[in-house]
């Protein structure tokens, strides 16, 4: 792919004098503090409120409807088409729009630590602090490369562009729209930076496959004999607070490649949720807030100081920061082929077993089904546990049809003997409310043996319900509590919710309906 063929408006754009290209994060940092886009924390990091946007907006993300790209698209619910003249009008908008500000900020970066698979992005923001986001996320290319550098993909981030649905054809003010023809990602409406994030994400989990490259949703870490580990699982399974582990080094916490010769990480940084943040449970996240992280609506008290058990503005709270403020990297962010996949769920309903060993057909069945809970009051309207199901851990960013990545995994797994593992980091003993969430120190234990092979050929028992395969024994864990039905003190109701979770399984599965008959027979049985 080449370098960007701009629009003239575009071009126009890149020329003005009130642009602000490439600033060191302290000359960002000092702009945001400057323009009163946020405040300095006590811990040395900048602290940013989003507005009424404190999340991703899934109904407002559209892909432009163009060939040659439109006959590739899954178009639905999560890709959405929109047409290519309002798209053109809206670009134009835009642009128009940054061009009347006193500065807008540009920042050259690349998507991908494996150089022979890198995006160059230019990220064009309104605001300062959006801008350091995005220099502390992606890659920053060393001074030749930027020299070099030649955008192939663009993000143009404008929050206070408000669109009007009746004009613009989007669903309301807020709207981020890719176009892979023009190779340009458009943000308005909202001030939340995981927009730019995912939208990039969005762009890789399109051109990566086509170069034959598994794009992942997951973090991965590396151990002293260079055996890669991978972590799938959806927000609040504990996917960054489990792979940043003090005995192996983190190789990225979000966003990875998984080419011919290994793994790559997609980006230079991590974000992390905040909510519940202890420097006791997650040293290395809690300790890498200081200079040059961005907090996004964190509460502060009168002395600036984070407070991260205070969630009344949203749960969302998130911390972005480099990952070289973290002690224990890779670098670069690149690692072999995996020895290990954990598959991570937090099951509310209390009947997954906290560690399971998969066959590639189980791993197939489960990476397309991605599956959690979510749990009362993290959003309006729910009051009990509610069955999520995600494809690949990572519906929202998947342009293809999910068994596309599904098809690239399984592969990779059979080629490399890969051992992959289901763990349950949700509740025991019965559902939410009811029974306990599983204590962290156990799954800890649990996936530094899985790591480390010892769980490969243990003895196992198999679930009455799920199939899998629960080793008899686990050490540093307690025997029963691997075998989910023995902490339940009525078995019939544990029999009961077992049913309904496989059903729910069973239901959504059925949308997978050209998948072979041997990844369908993966799946739970309803007894």
């Amino acid at each position: 792919m080449g370098k960007i063929e701009e629009k003239n408006f575009q071009k126009k754009l890149l020329s003005m004098s009130n642009r602000q290209e490439n600033l060191s994060a302290e000359a960002l940092e000092h702009k945001i503090l400057k323009r009163n886009e946020g405040i300095l924390t006590s811990t040395g990091a900048v602290c940013v409120s989003t507005g009424k946007y404190t999340g991703r907006s899934p109904n407002d993300k559209f892909i432009v409807d163009e060939e040659p790209h439109s006959s590739q698209i899954n178009w639905g619910s999560v890709n959405k088409p929109f047409s290519k003249g309002n798209f053109d009008l809206l670009y134009k908008k835009v642009v128009q729009h940054l061009q009347k500000k006193d500065e807008f900020f540009i920042f050259d970066g690349l998507a991908g630590a494996d150089q022979q698979h890198q995006l160059p992005i230019k990220v064009i923001t309104e605001y300062a602090w959006h801008n350091l986001f995005a220099r502390q996320l992606f890659i920053r290319p060393q001074p030749q490369e930027l020299r070099d550098h030649k955008a192939q993909f663009s993000v143009i981030s404008a929050p206070s562009f408000k669109a009007d649905p009746s004009i613009d054809g989007t669903q309301s003010e807020a709207f981020i729209i890719i176009s892979f023809t023009d190779r340009v990602i458009l943000i308005g409406g909202t001030e939340y930076a995981g927009e730019i994030k995912k939208s990039v994400f969005s762009v890789m989990n399109y051109l990566l496959p086509q170069q034959n490259i598994l794009p992942m949703h997951c973090s991965a870490n590396i151990g002293e004999s260079d055996d890669v580990a991978l972590f799938f699982g959806l927000s609040g399974t504990g996917k960054t607070t489990l792979s940043a582990d003090p005995e192996r080094r983190l190789i990225g916490d979000d966003e990875h490649g998984w080419s011919a010769s290994g793994i790559f990480n997609i980006e230079g940084g991590c974000y992390a949720k905040c909510a519940g943040l202890s420097r006791q449970n997650e040293p290395q996240i809690y300790d890498s807030i200081r200079s040059g992280a961005i907090l996004e609506n964190v509460l502060c008290d009168d002395e600036n100081i984070p407070e991260y058990t205070d969630t009344s503005l949203t749960e969302n709270t998130r911390a972005a920061y480099p990952l070289t403020n973290m002690d224990n990297i890779k670098l670069p962010s690149m690692g072999g082929n995996p020895n290990t996949i954990i598959f991570l769920t937090a099951d509310a309903f209390g009947v997954l077993p906290p560690v399971s060993k998969l066959t590639t057909d189980q791993a197939m069945y489960h990476f397309l089904s991605g599956y959690t809970s979510k749990l009362a009051g993290t959003e309006r309207g729910i009051t009990e546990p509610m069955t999520t199901f995600s494809a690949c851990f990572g519906a929202p960013f998947l342009p293809l049809d999910p068994t596309v990545y599904a098809r690239m995994l399984g592969e990779k797994i059979g080629a490399h003997n890969v051992d992959v593992f289901l763990v349950n980091t949700g509740w025991t003993g019965g559902a939410y409310g009811k029974g306990k969430r599983i204590n962290l120190s156990y799954t800890r234990a649990m996936i530094k043996v899985a790591v480390q092979g010892e769980l490969a050929n243990t003895e196992t028992i198999t679930d009455p319900y799920f199939g899998l395969q629960i080793p008899a024994a686990c050490p540093g864990v307690p025997d029963d509590l691997l075998k989910p039905w023995k902490m339940w003190e009525d078995y019939k109701e544990y029999e009961e919710k077992a049913q309904n979770l496989a059903a729910a399984f069973e239901d959504n599965f059925r949308k997978f309906s050209n998948v072979e008959a041997s990844i369908k027979e993966a799946g739970p049985q309803i007894k």
